[in-house]
């Protein structure tokens, strides 16, 4: 063995997962004690009053460049110091799609049912519709490439080779859902009051279909145009009681086992693909 080779890559691919979820850990720490314990006092004060001080100005702007984005900072720190690959590089990975057909196919298709659950079920919030549409272009590289970039870019894969579906998407799901806990006792977040055991099964549902969309198309851009789409939601409809709603009617429990099952089909026909090319090589 060369000298400085690597024994095992099992070894490498434990530890990048595990300096992923403490690079996690530290940022929303970080995040945690500035947004939700020192400057909390500023968005508060913001909201009751409109008035914009320094200290919301500071409160904003690590919200908008360190809590959000805390995956992608967490996959670039790994990519540069550990990966040894440029940013263009990272990027380059990011946006790669094997096959651009299937990949719009199957992101569009649960873009639709996503949709169809909103125009079902939704209630419109007034807004015009011209507003899905530049909420879903701004989300994209503020919401879904600032956290797909680590949750199925990186935790999602290296979860998978380490443990069996659909173990490895309840953990994603678990991991996830605790990341975004802050929100729940924030006073100033729209999150604030709703039901946490609804907005923990919609997280499911999605670590599920995001799970299967990376899956079958091995592509982090088609999970953030999918993930950024569901957000995007809110710009035309009452995106909380969408989402975090608990119990929920019938009709919405049964659309959303619908969404449950149709990852789980694309999750299962995809696995049964891979076994048979591996099978005729």
């Amino acid at each position: 063995m060369e000298k400085g080779a690597i024994s095992d890559p099992k070894d490498v691919c434990l530890s990048r997962l595990w300096l992923y979820l403490l690079l996690i850990a530290i940022l929303s720490a970080f995040c945690f004690v500035t947004l939700n314990v020192c400057l909390l006092q500023y968005s508060i004060a913001y909201h009751e009053t409109g008035k914009m001080t320094a200290g919301y100005l500071l409160y904003a702007a690590i919200g908008l460049l360190f809590s959000t984005p805390t995956p992608f900072i967490a996959v670039l720190i790994i990519s540069l110091f550990v990966d040894k690959i440029s940013v263009r590089q990272m990027f380059s990975n990011i946006f790669h799609t094997e096959n651009k057909r299937k990949t719009s196919l199957i992101t569009g298709g649960f873009c639709i049912l996503a949709l169809l659950y909103a125009m079902l079920y939704g209630t419109p919030n007034g807004s015009p519709w011209y507003m899905l549409p530049i909420g879903f272009l701004i989300m994209i590289p503020f919401v879904g490439i600032a956290e797909e970039t680590g949750w199925r870019g990186l935790l999602q894969p290296e979860l998978d080779k380490r443990m069996p579906y659909p173990f490895s998407v309840l953990v994603t799901a678990a991991i996830w859902f605790s990341w975004h806990f802050p929100v729940w006792i924030d006073p100033t977040s729209n999150h604030y009051g709703d039901s946490i055991v609804g907005f923990g099964i919609s997280i499911l549902i999605w670590a599920f279909a995001l799970a299967a969309i990376y899956k079958a198309t091995k592509s982090v851009i088609a999970c953030a145009v999918y993930h950024a789409f569901v957000d995007a939601i809110g710009a035309v409809y009452d995106w909380n009681a969408l989402f975090d709603a608990f119990p929920g009617s019938a009709a919405t429990n049964v659309y959303r086992l619908i969404w449950l099952t149709a990852a789980i089909v694309l999750w299962r026909a995809t696995e049964r693909q891979e076994k048979l090319l591996e099978g005729e090589m």
